[in-house]
């Protein structure tokens, strides 16, 4: 069976820097690839092995931005970022994001983690997820 490994996620955004900005400084990532550099750039960014793939785009927003932790409907409903804490993170973006869910106390479901949602400069909904660990045995697919 062919290998597959995961590539990026690819935004839309109406102002592409605005968004590299927001995720170099905040959350870990890099500039790696300029495509046809320009008003209208495709730039890819890395943060470990994932990549953010940002598009420029001039089309509005059909459907409204996301609330709490995302739309509820099929589709995109937000990314992860594990923090080794969360409250120091939220302190370190200020007044650079809004909360839109949290901070939650999940440790009914994982002993410690504690979870928020904030918006990034576009209105995507990012999750900050502190203490996420894999089930140690997961009950198969059926």
């Amino acid at each position: 069976m062919p290998t597959t490994t995961f590539a990026h996620i690819a935004l839309n955004c109406t102002d592409p820097l605005a968004i590299e900005r927001f995720y170099t400084t905040y959350l870990g990532f890099r500039r790696t690839r300029v495509y046809d550099p320009g008003p209208n750039q495709v730039v890819m960014i890395r943060s470990g092995s994932m990549w953010l793939e940002l598009f420029k785009t001039a089309d509005g927003d059909p459907q409204g931005k996301p609330a709490k932790d995302g739309f509820t409907f099929p589709g995109y409903r937000h990314m992860a970022f594990l923090v080794d804490d969360l409250d120091a993170k939220l302190a370190e973006i200020g007044d650079h994001t809004t909360v839109s869910l949290g901070p939650l106390d999940m440790g009914q479901y994982i002993p410690g983690m504690r979870v928020a949602w904030i918006t990034d400069p576009e209105g995507n909904i990012v999750e900050l997820n502190q203490g996420y660990v894999d089930e140690a045995d997961p009950p198969p697919l059926d």
